[in-house]
């Protein structure tokens, strides 16, 4: 049930950043909760495959080139969700940075029912 809240949480902040952040579209909700259904997969099975991939960059960049990935990722999503488009690299790394942000804060409500 948490994991359901999770993706309706994150479609609505995919929605809301959409409508400030110039560059995102998302032409519906149901769309929306596509795009947090698979930008939740590729985190899970992309990302670390690339943080493997990119690791002495990473390090030598001291964590920054995460970023990269995270923008990678949400052009990823863009290029596979019909109904999200996302304009450009500099976008995606915005919007990845406020969704991760609204994440936070959003899920921060969720208690942990094991602590």
């Amino acid at each position: 049930m948490k994991t359901i809240l999770r993706i309706l949480l994150t479609a609505i902040a995919v929605l809301i950043i959409a409508q400030f952040l110039g560059g995102v579209t998302v032409e519906s909700y149901p769309a929306a909760v596509l795009v947090a259904i698979v930008l939740g997969l590729l985190r899970a099975i992309v990302k670390p495959i690339l943080i493997v991939l990119t690791l002495p960059v990473t390090v030598i960049t001291l964590g920054l080139f995460l970023f990269v990935i995270n923008a990678t990722i949400v052009l990823l999503a863009s290029n596979l969700v019909g109904g999200f488009y996302v304009s450009g690299f500099w976008t995606a790394l915005l919007f990845s940075l406020l969704l991760s942000l609204f994440q936070s804060i959003l899920f921060s409500f969720l208690k942990d029912e094991t602590s």
